[in-house]
């Protein structure tokens, strides 16, 4: 399973922010990328994290990252999390 969580980021937050993003997907094992949207809106920017091809147990393991690395302190509102698969060949 793939899974896509976008956030939004104050422009004041995106410096602070960004480095802690990166230590804990190094510390999740290098999985991830971090992306955002060009520009910003009211001074807000949106983020994403994108995971490819996760193991059953990693959204559990990613939420306590999530918590133990402080995140919502930088983030304007919720993370939403989107998962998709690979869409099956026909036979």
């Amino acid at each position: 399973m793939d899974l896509y969580i976008y956030y939004r980021v104050r422009d004041e937050h995106a410096a602070q922010l960004g480095p802690r993003v990166r230590a804990m997907q190094a510390a999740l094992g290098g999985a991830g990328q971090l992306k955002r949207r060009p520009g910003s809106s009211d001074g807000v920017q949106t983020w994403m994290e994108i995971y490819s091809a996760t193991a059953a147990d990693f959204e559990a393991r990613l939420a306590l990252a999530v918590r133990e690395a402080g995140l919502a302190t930088w983030i304007a509102g919720e993370r939403h999390t989107e998962a998709f698969t690979d869409v099956a060949p026909c036979a």
